[in-house]
């Protein structure tokens, strides 16, 4: 079975998304700035108007342009996985070694070895059904997780609003959009009032952004284009009606699908190191049988049909069949762990690929951090700061000076001045409460109403409680709103007050103190000054809040909103995860180094990396990476660990660098703008949760939970991964080792010792049946075990392994060639020795069978000692080797000897076989003692 097509399960969206922009260049629309277009002459080059499409119309746009969807990703058939299983350079040479079984039978007076290509092609069979269904029910998971129901949108079509499936919008449909809406397509916005979207998955930004109809410069970046609203975000606030003028593949998403394309296809360190180890076994075997042909041919004048049968055997010895059914199997098993603990593993390999990790290259939102807006700070005019927890049951209160006391009583019960505070950001909202309770809206305002609800106020909003409304713009920066009456000094009506803190105390010439109005002098208005600059140090968005008693409901905006009284300013912020800081730290013990590169400023960005625990001294933003060389921006990715306001192909040049520069590089992320870089890195992990679909399709492993923590779980779950395979490597190559040496060398040595008996054509130390029994089932199932051992205490305090060291390590090969030898040495010795006391080659035959049966099943313990794991740790493998050993002695003492060619063994035979070990364990030991002095010192 190759290894290689473990992962290919269709992971670009190349073609399928250059097909839709070629259609798109005879039309000419992909080069269109919209968002630079006035709304009349968009309408017009769409040929739609403001009250949207006809059914007719918007059927014959569908059928030309096609549904709005991303193309999806070509799956491997089922056909072709089965088929990949069988076409390995292992494989492909067990296949030659069950055809030469057959050739034999073409020659004169000898009979085709049917029973042993039977053997042969049967476990074949077996080890390539195995594979299939490992790789199919990991194709099947992934296609389990993309599914998904198709969201309805709502268009104007005949002149009236319906809703339709987002599949069936097309160029020119009218949508309207509220406040929760998802956008289905990128739309030209005709109408917005105090629309505002959250552009976080495709451009990284945390802060909604105000979107209107006038058109906006055409060479505005994607994040200023505030005309157009883009497929895969969402309206958190206000309404708008808009001309869808791209969908699909033509999005703005669609486009950093097809970058997805584009990415550098890399094989994982595993994937090569399989890879090469396969082609060095086939390629040592070849050259192995012919030395050997040769010499029995020409020196030894050895008939060619014996010549022919120890070809075949020594094919049988030194292939490791069992080590595709292992790899793909314990690769599973770590799969099927990773599921358990909320990471589905879309690339079966990738599982040890996670433990040669040595970078994770992160963004900030809704990775490191909750993508959840949270009031986490409050200031008083009394100059009080108040520490709010974002949802805990206390808070902390701060002296002027900053330093916070611990004894500032409870959230349930705040002091007038906070409740004010609080109750002012509750009712000046416009989120809409759900009936499960929670509020949708602006993430802003949200984060207000649960401050509220925290402090054990009421953060719902009635509407018939107000009054009047003077919604929030861009250009005015303030929201009012007008309520019969509000716990604070003065009557009603009172008009609450929230917006930028510059635009807020501005308008105020009293403040509350103590629950007493005074004057708002200059002093107090420089502290005010102070502590907003102090709050955004600390990547805080700063809101001002002010009230205004006895307000006339129907006086001009700019009377309302005049002789303010100030409540104070609430600071909040996109909180880390929980649990991220400690995940973080443990990547960085283990040597696993985290880097955040995000879309967000370098003030946010600096102030989050300090709060999980990345080093954040230096920050460089995506304009200096843009303006490095690949050879400065080489040095500069080892020395820096935050990157700020960085563009998708900011992230993958710094990857690329990374990558250049030697290390192995994770992704993380959840955004369409993580999409490319997702694509590029040896690992891409993606958000499953809050994570898009161009996100997980470009990604090897998703999160289901989200949680950066899990990544850490995924590494050691790699490490030790890994070990397990370089255990079952160890252990099979060095018996294969072993068995390769009795072949070679008892054949040269049974024909100069015992010329009598091997002058017969059938004369072999070891049949090759006996052989392929020994590899897959004695060897096998051991082998299948060890894959299940438990990690190791110390797999998160070890470096990363160097991206060039294999499975196949110095101190590994030294075991492998030291093992073969004491094998070789000791199973030849038993045979010699049967043989010469019994004088038939068949008891000699059986008795080097069996010492090698009970001597590799030795074996499996001494492998693990350089892992310093207690022979009880693995159930599964002191089950494997007993039922091994009775198999074999099943073989021994049953009719099936007859078809392996070997007879049962009494007392005296077995007595040999025990005396074979004294010195095969005494090499064992010497061997595992030198190799800690040698290779761990």
């Amino acid at each position: 079975m190759d290894i290689r097509p473990l992962v290919s399960f269709g992971r670009t969206v190349h073609e399928q998304a250059t097909a839709h922009r070629e259609a798109e260049d005879a039309s000419g629309r992909e080069d269109v700035p919209w968002h630079a277009l006035e709304r009349e002459a968009a309408l017009e080059r769409l040929e739609s108007s403001r009250d949207g499409l006809d059914a007719d119309d918007a059927a014959r746009r569908l059928d030309e342009e096609g549904p709005n969807e991303l193309a999806d990703e070509d799956g491997v058939s089922t056909l072709s996985l089965l088929v990949s299983q069988f076409t390995g350079p292992l494989i492909l040479l067990l296949f030659f070694a069950a055809g030469l079984s057959l050739v034999v039978g073409l020659l004169p007076g000898r009979d085709p070895g049917y029973t042993d290509a039977a053997l042969i092609l049967l476990i074949l069979l077996g080890n390539g059904l195995f594979g299939f269904v490992q790789n199919y029910r990991a194709e099947q998971a992934l296609a389990a997780l993309r599914e998904m129901a198709t969201p309805d949108a709502t268009v104007r079509r005949d002149g009236s609003i319906r809703a339709v499936p987002a599949t069936e919008v097309v160029p020119g449909d009218v949508v309207v959009l509220e406040a929760g809406d998802a956008v289905p397509a990128d739309a030209r916005i005709l109408t917005a009032a105090d629309c505002r979207a959250d552009e976080s998955t495709l451009t990284g930004e945390s802060a909604p952004v105000d979107k209107a109809a006038d058109s906006v410069e055409a060479d505005a970046a994607l994040a200023d284009r505030r005309s157009v609203l883009h497929a895969g975000t969402t309206v958190v606030r206000g309404r708008a009606e808009a001309v869808v003028v791209a969908t699909a593949m033509d999005t703005e998403l669609g486009a950093i699908a097809d970058q997805l394309g584009q990415a550098r296809q890399r094989e994982t360190p595993f994937e090569i190191e399989v890879d090469r180890l396969g082609r060095r076994i086939g390629v040592g075997i070849v050259a192995l049988i012919l030395l050997i042909a040769a010499v029995q041919l020409f020196l030894t004048a050895t008939d060619p049909v014996v010549v022919l049968l120890v070809a075949v055997t020594l094919a049988v010895a030194a292939v490791p069949e069992g080590l595709p059914a292992v790899v793909t199997l314990t690769l599973a098993l770590g799969s099927r762990t990773l599921m358990e603990r909320n990471a589905l593993v879309r690339n079966l390999a990738v599982v040890e690929s996670l433990g040669a990790v040595d970078y994770i290259v992160t963004d900030k939102t809704g990775t490191l951090t909750e993508n959840r807006m949270t009031v986490t700070r409050a200031w008083l005019p009394d100059d009080r700061t108040v520490e709010l927890d974002g949802g805990s049951d206390s808070t902390a209160a701060a002296s002027g000076d900053g330093d916070a006391t611990p004894d500032a009583g409870a959230v349930s019960d705040p002091d007038p001045a906070l409740a004010a505070l609080l109750s002012c950001g509750a009712r000046c909202n416009d989120t809409k409460e759900l009936d499960d309770g929670a509020h949708r809206g602006d993430p802003t305002e949200v984060a207000l109403v649960n401050a509220a609800a925290d402090a054990g106020l009421d953060g719902s909003r009635d509407p018939d409680d107000r009054l009047r409304e003077v919604p929030f713009t861009s250009e005015r920066k303030r929201m009012s709103v007008v309520v019969d009456a509000f716990d604070a000094p003065g009557d009603g009506p009172v008009a609450l007050v929230k917006g930028a803190p510059e635009e807020i105390v501005a308008r105020c010439d009293r403040v509350l103190v103590d629950g007493e109005i005074e004057s708002f002098d200059d002093e107090r208005r420089e502290r005010v000054e102070a502590t907003v600059t102090a709050f955004a140090d600390d990547a805080l968005r700063v809101l001002g809040f002010a009230y205004a008693p006895e307000a006339d409901p129907d006086a001009d905006d700019e009377t309302l909103e005049s002789g303010l009284v100030f409540l104070g300013l609430q600071g909040m912020t996109d909180p880390a995860r929980e649990g991220v800081a400690e995940a973080v730290a443990d990547c960085r013990d283990a040597g696993v180094q985290v880097t955040m590169a995000t879309g967000d400023t370098p003030r946010t960005a600096r102030a989050i990396a300090r709060e999980v625990g990345i080093d954040a001294d230096s920050v460089v933003t995506g304009t200096e990476v843009a303006a490095m060389d690949d050879e400065e921006l080489g040095q500069v990715v080892e020395e820096t660990n935050v990157f700020a306001r960085v563009a998708p192909e900011h992230k993958v040049r710094i990857l690329r660098a990374l990558q250049d520069a030697g290390y192995t590089v994770a992704m993380t992320g959840d955004g369409v703008n993580d999409a490319p870089a997702l694509g590029n890195a040896d690992v891409g992990i993606a958000m499953g949760d809050r994570g898009t679909q161009v996100a997980q399709g470009a990604s090897d492993v998703v999160l289901r939970d989200d949680n950066f923590v899990t990544i850490r779980d995924a590494i050691a779950e790699g490490r030790g991964i890994f070990d397990n395979i370089r255990k079952f490597v160890n252990y099979l190559l060095s018996a294969n080792a072993g068995e390769v040496f009795v072949v070679f060398l008892g054949t040269l040595l049974g024909a100069a010792l015992f010329p009598a008996v091997f002058a017969s054509e059938s004369a072999l130390v070891i049949t090759p049946v006996a052989l392929l029994w020994l590899n897959l089932v004695t060897d096998g199932f051991p082998a299948l075990a060890l894959g299940a051992d438990p990690k190791s205490n110390d797999v998160m305090r070890r470096p990363p392994r160097p991206r060039d060291e294999g499975v196949l390590d110095r101190r590994t090969v030294a075991s492998i060639l030291g093992i073969g030898v004491a094998l070789t040495g000791a199973g030849l010795g038993v045979f010699f020795y049967a043989l010469s006391r019994s004088g038939d080659l068949v008891v000699a035959q059986t008795v080097l069978f069996t010492f090698l049966v009970t001597a590799e099943l030795v074996r499996t313990q001494s492998v693990r000692l350089r892992y310093r794991l207690s022979p009880l740790s693995n159930p599964w493998l002191l089950g494997a080797v007993g039922l091994s050993l009775a198999l074999h002695l099943v073989l021994l003492y049953t009719p099936a000897a007859d078809l392996f060619g070997v007879v049962p063994l009494g007392l005296t035979e077995w007595g040999w076989v025990a005396g074979a070990f004294v010195p095969f364990l005494a090499a064992n030991l010497c061997l595992v003692w030198l190799n800690d002095r040698l290779f761990d010192s």
